[in-house]
């Protein structure tokens, strides 16, 4: 009997114990998330790509400042505005890749700018940059399992925009993990945003239960030899949003793989990427500035 006591005893405290120390379904999902990132991006280095050509120095005027509050911390971001402006301009959210807010997004965020747009970078690493693929896998999957903190981090963006800068329209633009996270921001602001630019987000919903607030014109660029997402994934997503009536541009590059466009990485694809580019900018004129 006490051994048969001893043995239900040990397997409790067991049963408790891997309840405990197993991981949380956004523990789990961050880790699934974060390794396919990093399986797409195992060779790969945060080197300028030609995406990330300055505009010349008086262009544009730039400062770091802090914008609001996350979780009760305050955030900070990179604010670039063109200088020929005098008067309110419309705002972009831009969010960077999986290696963080490092000096190509800044670089891409004075590119934007002097496009006529009062530019935002967020960092939702919190000032971290990844050097290497490890790093940045790190710094994702942490990032990841605080969804709700990084949601905090764009909703402030936005509301800076509009409250401080008078910013007339906001749209959004990101890559790879910023990709993903253009289109959370416009599922945070579903009647707000008013526009939304996604380049290759891995983590995009094609579920149109998720996808049916949306109100702003969507615009995504996607490679055909990309894995995550899929060729397969992007045709689910374009399909929803089209089923919904949402007003969609969805592009696929062929010989394009994930990254191509990438202000950061070895992954450029010229031809796919000046492509989008002038999609890009023609989209946000059109919507932002029209």
């Amino acid at each position: 009997m006490r051994k048969l006591l001893g043995l239900m005893l040990m397997t409790a405290l067991l049963a408790v114990s891997c309840t405990l120390n197993s991981p949380t379904p956004s523990q789990s999902v961050a880790d699934s998330q974060s390794a396919a990132m990093a399986e797409l991006h195992k060779d790969d280095v945060p080197v300028a790509s030609p995406a990330a050509k300055d505009v010349p120095a008086d262009a544009v005027t730039t400062e770091n400042i802090t914008y609001g509050t996350a979780e009760d911390n305050p955030v900070t971001c990179y604010l670039a505005n063109p200088t020929s402006e005098v008067s309110a301009l419309p705002g972009l959210i831009v969010i960077q890749e999986w290696w963080g807010l490092n000096d190509n997004i800044r670089t891409m965020t004075r590119r934007l700018a002097a496009e006529g747009y009062t530019a935002l970078a967020v960092d939702l690493y919190d000032g971290a940059v990844a050097e290497n693929p490890d790093d940045a896998r790190t710094l994702v999957q942490a990032a990841m399992q605080n969804s709700e903190r990084l949601t905090q981090n764009v909703v402030a963006a936005y509301n800076y925009l509009t409250d401080e800068q008078q910013a007339s329209k906001v749209g959004s633009i990101g890559w790879c993990f910023g990709g993903s996270w253009s289109l959370n921001t416009a599922l945070a602001l579903p009647t707000d945003l008013d526009a939304a630019v996604i380049y290759y987000g891995g983590q995009i919903s094609t579920d149109p239960a998720v996808l049916s607030p949306l109100t702003m014109p969507i615009q995504g660029h996607f490679g055909a030899l990309d894995s995550n997402p899929s060729p397969e994934t992007v045709q689910a997503f374009e399909t929803a949003l089209n089923d919904l009536g949402k007003s969609t541009e969805i592009y696929m590059y062929e010989d394009a793989n994930h990254a191509f466009a990438n202000p950061s990485g070895t992954r450029y694809n010229a031809e796919a990427a000046d492509l989008a580019w002038q999609r890009t900018t023609e989209f946000f004129d059109q919507h932002l500035k029209g």
